[in-house]
């Protein structure tokens, strides 16, 4: 097999980057992302590698510690006035951004502002904000027209917090992504090495003062024990398992399932989990535009979805990497029941039989198709076979991610640009687990997530459960979102995955988490 056979020859050049000397190397760590980095703005884009990018530059006013309990971060306390309708955030002395600037409630205030513009948790925020204000350099003020008992949960979110950037970067419009990278975190971004679809250099950043506490998941102190962290994007799995094997590079983010039994075999290379909650994969609609924005149209799609085929073209037949998953709230969350496993049968019958009452005349029907994602890949082509054994007529548009991620954006209809289908292969459970954070069950209509579902009874539910008394009515408020969001089938559940990180015995002080965090680790 082509895969294997690279690892025996080839990977020495394979890095053919300017030259670093070898004192150098010691203090560099070498990664491989997931996939390219294309977009780095990560309150703009969804993608997990946008992510983990921004846990390097960005930090936030509260994190998650080990046990999702948000913690304080950049803040340095805060105080609620007795009505709850005041919150008072302080800022740590010394905090400074990559440009040397202080970090300012300004600044915050700014950063909130964007992130509540488009992140799920913070649209629920947006609602109840009377005003945002800083009432000096180093206190934000928020007034509220009601409590808002999740406020740290908000802020804090482990899959889409709060970043905080400068406010002259923060009030550009979050509807088109930055292109300038200023953060405050433990590194920052070197701009002149970044190669799209080849690079990206990050550099310890000397002015940041990590908190006493040891780190746990977003929390804590986040030291960078190393002076320079390399990224290199490489879309062949092959070429990066040789590059592993040989130390060319020191860590791989997310290897290819095929590879995982050769890699465990491999003296001086280590795997792990790397999402220990798991991964949803959803194929989403376009429901803006026909045939689906017809929910009779999903619904019949829905009806012929079955799981496996899916995780075993992305996963392979190995069950410990997957699992169904009959609901859009991921296993491992508080909220998953299946009880709604009726609503996804299997049964290409009944779907062929549904599409015909929904009134499908021929329409072309675009899927876009991520050619450099191998998780994604291949799920676009399943469905595609699945739409084709219904009667349908497809054309699968295959296309780099980055490409993909700003043909999303379109409206217009496919004639025109528009698409009809995407898949997103790794959203992380926890990102999916309420209804405060997830894209999937969310239908705030054209402020959402791309396919734009727009359903007012589960923005009003979302509310509900932010200021449920207990967690007997949030439970009830969830099963209700997540029968309506899996009903009406803006996404539909493919199953859930548990992929594995691969790095060299070299290293040591990985943590668990979300991503693929660069503080604490450091040569073994």
């Amino acid at each position: 097999m082509r895969r294997r056979t690279l690892l025996t020859g080839g990977a020495a050049t394979l890095l053919a980057t300017p030259a670093i000397g070898q004192g150098t190397r010691a203090g560099t760590l070498r990664f491989v992302p997931a996939a390219n980095l294309g977009v780095l703005d990560p309150i703009w884009s969804s993608d997990p590698v946008t992510a983990t990018h921004a846990c390097y530059v960005y930090d936030t006013l509260y994190g998650m510690n080990a046990r999702m309990q948000p913690s304080p971060q950049m803040a340095d306390g805060h105080d609620i006035s007795a009505d709850g309708r005041v919150w008072r955030i302080r800022l740590r002395d010394g905090l400074r951004f990559h440009d040397g600037e202080p970090v300012r409630a300004i600044d915050c205030v700014a950063s909130l502002q964007r992130w509540a513009a488009k992140k799920p948790f913070g649209q629920l925020l947006a609602q109840v904000v009377d005003a945002w204000a800083a009432a000096d350099d180093h206190t934000i003020e928020l007034r509220l027209t009601r409590p808002f008992p999740l406020m740290l949960e908000a802020l804090g979110a482990v899959d889409a917090p709060a970043y905080v950037m400068p406010e002259r970067v923060a009030r550009l419009s979050p509807d088109a992504p930055l292109r300038e990278v200023v953060g405050s975190g433990p590194y920052r971004f070197v701009a002149a090495e970044y190669n799209n679809g080849s690079r990206a250099v990050y550099e310890k950043f000397d002015a940041y003062i990590p908190r006493p506490e040891p780190s746990q998941w977003t929390a804590g102190g986040k030291v960078a024990h190393y002076r320079r962290i390399e990224w290199h994007v490489m879309p062949d799995s092959g070429t990066t398992a040789a590059a592993l094997t040989t130390g060319e590079v020191d860590w791989w983010d997310t290897p290819t399932p095929d590879l995982l039994p050769m890699l465990a075999g491999q003296r001086g290379i280590a795997l792990a989990a790397n999402k220990p909650q798991g991964s949803l994969a959803v194929l989403r609609f376009n429901c803006v535009q026909p045939p689906f924005n017809n929910p009779a149209m999903r619904r019949a799609v829905r009806l012929a979805v079955h799981q496996p085929d899916y995780m075993q073209a992305a996963f392979g037949a190995e069950s410990g990497l997957w699992t169904t998953c009959p609901s859009l709230w991921p296993r491992n969350t508080p909220y998953y029941t299946e009880a709604d496993a009726g609503l996804m049968p299997g049964d290409r019958a009944a779907a062929q039989a549904a599409l015909k009452e929904a009134g499908y005349g021929g329409e072309r029907i675009v899927v876009l198709a991520s050619s450099d994602r191998p998780l994604e890949y291949p799920v676009a082509h399943v469905t595609a076979d699945l739409l084709r054994g219904l009667g349908m007529t497809v054309d699968v548009q295959s296309m780099d991610f980055a490409t993909m991620v700003h043909r999303r954006t379109s409206r217009e209809p496919v004639d025109k640009g528009g698409w009809h289908i995407f898949h997103a292969a790794t959203l992380t459970a926890s990102l999916c687990g309420s209804p405060a954070t997830s894209y999937v069950t969310r239908g705030p209509g054209r402020a959402g997530w791309f396919g734009w579902w727009s359903n007012p009874e589960v923005e009003a539910l979302a509310q509900d459960w932010a200021f449920a008394p207990d967690d007997t009515e949030r439970h009830r408020v969830a099963a209700r979102t997540g029968h309506i969001a899996l009903d009406e089938a803006a996404s539909i559940p493919l199953g859930q995955s548990y992929e594995r990180t691969a790095f060299r015995t070299s290293i040591t002080g990985i943590l668990p988490g979300n991503k693929a965090y660069p503080w604490n680790v450091r040569p073994a």
